[in-house]
Formats: C-alpha cells, sequence, structure tokens
C-alpha cells in the first residue's frame, strides 16, 4: 500500500461519521485553499504567484471550493453516453485547452457569437442562489478539501523540473525542430517531404495548444509577469487567437462552469446543419482559417491596445511561417505556400476537434442555478481518454488522459497532473464518486452512432439528487 494511501486510510478511521458532530469540519480554507463560492462569477480565473511562493501559495491555488459531504456521495448519477464510469451509478433528472475552440471562440449555435456581456449577465443570475449558505456541507467533511490536502502534499514534494521543467522542455523541443521541418520541404525526394510536413505540423500542434493550454493557466513558470509574456507568445504570436477572450472564455467559463447550460456547456462546438461525416472528418480543415477571423471578431470586447497588439502579434506569427516557406523551404507561389501553411496546421485538428466532444458532450449537463458542488460537477460531468503516445505529446496529458485532474485542479502542469492521476482515482473510487474513463476508438464510434442525439438535439438538464 502506497504511504499516502495508508495516511488516508489513518484519516477515515478518525472522521467517522458518528464523530464528526463532535469535530470542526474542514473547508477549503482549512487547508490553505482559494476561498470561493460556487457559481461565483469569474472565480476560475488564472492564480498566478511569483518566485518561491508557489509552494507557500500552492494550496491556494488547489483549492478551488468547498464541496457536499461523503454521505451525500451515494447519491445517483445518470450514466454517461458510452463511458466507462468506476463507482456506483446515480440518479439524474433534468466546454481544449487553449489554442481556440469553438466554444472558447465564442461562435454560436448558428454562427453568431456570444459576447462577454451576455455571458456575464448568466453568470450573475447564476451566481444568486449558489451564494446562499446551505449549512449542510458545513457541518460535515469537505471532499473536496481532503482530496485538495493529498494533492498538495504531492505538489510540496516535486521539485520545480517535476512542476514546470519537463513540460517546459517538451515546448522547446519541438520549436527546436521547426528548422529541421522547414528545411526538409526544401528536398525533391517525397518522403522527406511528408516527414518536414509532419514534424512541422506535430510541432505545430505542440506550441498552440499544450503552449497556450498551459500559459492560460499560467504554469509554465512561477512569475506573472512572465507568464502573461509567455500567453502572449503562444496564444497570439503562434495560435493567432487573443490572449484576453481565451483566457477569459477557457479558464473562467469553461472551469468555471463545466457542462452548466450557456455556460460552460461546450454547446457552440455543435454545428446542427452540417452531417456526421462533414462535423467529424472534413470540417476540421477549417479550424486554421476560422480561429484568427474569430479571433478578430471578438477584438471588439477588448480595449483598443489591447485589439492592436493582438493584431500585430497575429501577424507577425503568421507572417512568419508565410516567409519561411518562401525563403526557407523554398516555395515559388503564394498559393502554395498558403497551401502548406493550412496542412501543417490542420494537420492535428480533427482529434483537437474530437477531444474537445468527447471529453464533456454526452455527459450529464447542469442548469446554472441547480448545479452541484465542484467535485460532483467535475468528476461527473468530464471524461479522461485513453493514453495515447502522440496525442499526450502534443495536446498534454491534461487534455487527453488527465482531464479530470486538470478540472479539479486547474493550475497543475501536465506532469503533475499525470503525477497524481493515481490518487485522484483512488480517492474518487474510494468515495463511491464517478471517474469516467473511455478510448478514443469507442467514444469515435459513439458519437457517429448517435450524432443526432448529442450533437443537433439540447442535451437534457440533470440533477444529481440530495447534493444541491
Amino acid at each position: 500500500m502506497e504511504p499516502w494511501q495508508e495516511g488516508m486510510l489513518m484519516k477515515n478511521q478518525k472522521w467517522y461519521p458518528e464523530r464528526r458532530k463532535e469535530e470542526q469540519p474542514k473547508t477549503a480554507d482549512a487547508v490553505g485553499m482559494e476561498p470561493q463560492q460556487e457559481g461565483a462569477p469569474l472565480s476560475h480565473g488564472v492564480v498566478q504567484a511569483g518566485g518561491n511562493a508557489f509552494l507557500d501559495e500552492g494550496k491556494r491555488r488547489l483549492g478551488q471550493g468547498v464541496t457536499p459531504s461523503h454521505e451525500s456521495a451515494d447519491a445517483k448519477l445518470q450514466l454517461p453516453y458510452g463511458c466507462r464510469r468506476e463507482g456506483p451509478e446515480e440518479v439524474i433528472s433534468g466546454e481544449q485547452n487553449l489554442r481556440p475552440s469553438l466554444d472558447d471562440l465564442g461562435l454560436g449555435k448558428d454562427g453568431s457569437f456570444t459576447s462577454r456581456r451576455e455571458k456575464m449577465g448568466i453568470l450573475k443570475r447564476s451566481a444568486k442562489e449558489d451564494m446562499q449558505p446551505t449549512g449542510e456541507w458545513r457541518l460535515e467533511e469537505s471532499l473536496m478539501g481532503e482530496l485538495s490536502e493529498m494533492v498538495q502534499n504531492v505538489v510540496k514534494s516535486s521539485s520545480w523540473w517535476e512542476r514546470h521543467g519537463i513540460d517546459g522542455t517538451i515546448i522547446a523541443l519541438n520549436l527546436l525542430t521547426l528548422p529541421v521541418g522547414f528545411l526538409l520541404l526544401r528536398s525533391n525526394n517525397l518522403l522527406s517531404f511528408l516527414w518536414g510536413i509532419v514534424i512541422l505540423g506535430v510541432a505545430h500542434h505542440t506550441i498552440t495548444v499544450k503552449g497556450s493550454h498551459l500559459a492560460s493557466h499560467n504554469v509554465l513558470v512561477e512569475s506573472k509577469s512572465w507568464g502573461k509574456l509567455w500567453a502572449i507568445f503562444f496564444i497570439e504570436v503562434c495560435s493567432a487567437f487573443t490572449a484576453e477572450q481565451g483566457s477569459y472564455n477557457h479558464v473562467k467559463i469553461h472551469h468555471g462552469y463545466t457542462n452548466v447550460i450557456g455556460l460552460g456547456d461546450s454547446s457552440t462546438w455543435k454545428l446542427p446543419f452540417l452531417n456526421r461525416f462533414v462535423y467529424m472528418f472534413i470540417a476540421p480543415i477549417a479550424v486554421p482559417i476560422i480561429t484568427p477571423l474569430v479571433a478578430i471578431g471578438l477584438l471588439k470586447e477588448v480595449e483598443l491596445k489591447t485589439a492592436i497588439r493582438t493584431l500585430c502579434c497575429m501577424f507577425i506569427g503568421l507572417y512568419s511561417h508565410y516567409w519561411l516557406l518562401l525563403n526557407v523551404s523554398g516555395f515559388q507561389s503564394m498559393w502554395s505556400a498558403l497551401s502548406c501553411m493550412l496542412v501543417t496546421r490542420s494537420l492535428l485538428a480533427h482529434p483537437y476537434i474530437h477531444v474537445n466532444i468527447f471529453q464533456h458532450i454526452g455527459l450529464p449537463m447542469f442548469s446554472a442555478d441547480k448545479k452541484p458542488k465542484r467535485i460532483y460537477m467535475m468528476s461527473s460531468g468530464v471524461l479522461n481518454l485513453s493514453q495515447n503516445l502522440l496525442l499526450d505529446w502534443s495536446f498534454g496529458h491534461s487534455l487527453i488522459s488527465c482531464h479530470v485532474e486538470h478540472h479539479l485542479f486547474p493550475t497543475l502542469s501536465d506532469n503533475m497532473c499525470l503525477k497524481v492521476k493515481p490518487i485522484v482515482s483512488w480517492y474518487l473510487k474510494e468515495k463511491k464518486l464517478t471517474y469516467n474513463e473511455d478510448s478514443y476508438w469507442s467514444r469515435l464510434k459513439l458519437f457517429l452512432d448517435k450524432y443526432e442525439e448529442l450533437m443537433v438535439h439540447a442535451p437534457p438538464i440533470s440533477e444529481l439528487v440530495g447534493v444541491q
């Protein structure tokens, strides 16, 4: 038995139900975590720390709110479509990553933009009831607090290399392979040319998806100032999107209101006018074209100086790619260079689209005024895909095989999410909470079979009985 498991068993023996009334309950603040009222607007912003303050502020960064008691964990959940679930079924009644997803881009079902002001109006309405003290969870043990304390112990014992260095090195290696890819495109040998396409495509997605996602959560570095610079570089220069709007939609909305209808429900990924085969296999090719166009449309939501900076950064990133193809790779015409840009930038666009819908759509969806506490919402509304060498490398563990861990602790790096995964999965199963896992191919088959139900029709409202 692992040391952390022995510690948990001792702690469980200490916290028997008959003694809970005699002991003061542990809330998120008791273990030094960031206090938060469930559903409060903008409650899941990027938490940043500087220098050696990481370990001191780690608990504050990990905790995301107080959750219901262990007794209420026995409430029943609706079985999500096609996923394997660890723990008992529960009865239910009725949005990465920051390479900008259609959800993050603010693109509505009809192709219109969902403005930040509109979402803020929903946030204010949904926060009203959630901020009312229930009293029940204040008298009981905080599951989220207990899990956060265990994860924090792992973070404290981890080195800087584990917390930041490994993921930074992966991104740096992909940056260093870019010259090799551009030079291989000069070759008249077809195999060498194709290798150049693959290298540039994989490097591009690692930099734009993994790099932008980590930068949006400020986990690449511990400095707030450097974190902001890296976010601008990865999101605006490399991904051709606006850092402010991308971070707001991903961190504040998707993470703060995961699977909440009208907010983080991933519904803006749905394009009901497309049939299943067009959506799943043809439309993803257009992602590199749609991304900057949507980014430009969202610039009206930011300040003028931010809009000018974003336009300049987007131009630098796109034109640099185009210039290198002409002057290093030896392309002779504008259209051939632009075609190569489209191919490399959409090389992994299909799994990028698939991953974003596989891990949330088809799982329980909640109304803004009756959403469950954080640990229930994340364990039931988020799914881990099976480990995949290519996708884990390019998109990061937090977007593929450790997505549940990432939603519970969004300020952990990809490597740290992988490191705490055994603890999180064991704890959720021990407490008889759901822990959704499924394979990429199983989800693909499910979405092809049930495309109309999952991607065209509105999802049913779910309710976790007994834990509201």
